[in-house]
């Protein structure tokens, strides 16, 4: 992203971890302004063959989608390359990312996933949802259309 924007949310607080239990709900928000909602997950081979994540949290403040690893490879989901990412405590992480489509909220984009490790956050980041052109609406407690996509006027 070109532009700084503070985050609607943040992933170091009040997260919840890929080894959690799930919730039912398509959407909610936490009482502290955190917003999660289920989200599914496919290869970009086989758009068909999806695996629901419940209860993801809605990041802004991440680049990236955090995915667990080995939904990532049963999916058939290969990493491309190894990033670094660092913690709010300061310390760097490394880990694979690959390619993925993701659906929510009735729409769906390719993008980046993070092959996230136990006890890393499972969650939809900055580019996910602006591949898949949403926002979060906390009045709504919903995920819904961003904006216009901008165009080159010809």
């Amino acid at each position: 992203m070109g532009h700084a924007q503070p985050a609607l949310f943040h992933f170091r607080f009040h997260a919840v971890r890929f080894d959690d239990q799930l919730k039912d709900e398509v959407s909610m928000v936490h009482e502290m302004g955190i917003f999660y909602t289920d989200i599914e997950i496919a290869s970009l081979a086989a758009a068909t063959e999806r695996r629901v994540l419940r209860d993801v949290m809605v990041d802004t403040g991440s680049e990236y989608n955090w995915v667990p690893a080995d939904i990532l490879r049963e999916l058939g989901v290969e990493p491309v390359r190894v990033d670094r990412f660092e913690t709010a405590d300061g310390r760097i992480l490394e880990r694979e990312i690959g390619f993925a489509l993701f659906f929510a909220a009735a729409r769906s984009s390719p993008a980046i996933a993070v092959f996230a490790q136990p006890g890393d956050l499972v969650l939809l980041g900055a580019h996910g949802l602006e591949g898949m052109n949403l926002r979060v609406d906390l009045v709504r407690r919903e995920l819904v259309p961003a904006r216009p996509v901008q165009a080159a006027a010809a």
